[in-house]
């Protein structure tokens, strides 16, 4: 899945750079590099990459999926609790 807000060639990421970075940083954005209309590349920002990271790790680790998925099945089968059922509220 390509979640890219925007597709740029590097000739234009070079000439406005400083620009770019910046409406990344307001947009929490992430841009697709191409040359000759080919994609070469991706820029991000350190939050998007950490969290891309972060999301590889889990899909990684098999007990945590594991936990998901039991998760899901009581989910799906109505073995779940409301907020007051758990906090008392």
């Amino acid at each position: 899945m390509e979640d890219f807000q925007q597709i740029l060639p590097v000739t234009k990421v070079k000439r406005h750079l400083l620009d770019i970075l910046k409406r990344m940083e307001e947009e929490d954005a992430t841009i697709a590099l191409t040359r000759n209309g080919e994609s070469v590349g991706v820029m991000m920002t350190p939050g998007r990459y950490e969290t891309l990271l972060e999301t590889i790790e889990i899909l990684g680790d098999k007990e945590t999926m594991g936990a998901l998925e039991e998760s899901r099945k009581d989910f799906d089968s109505g073995r779940v609790f409301t907020d007051e059922e758990v906090w008392g509220d």
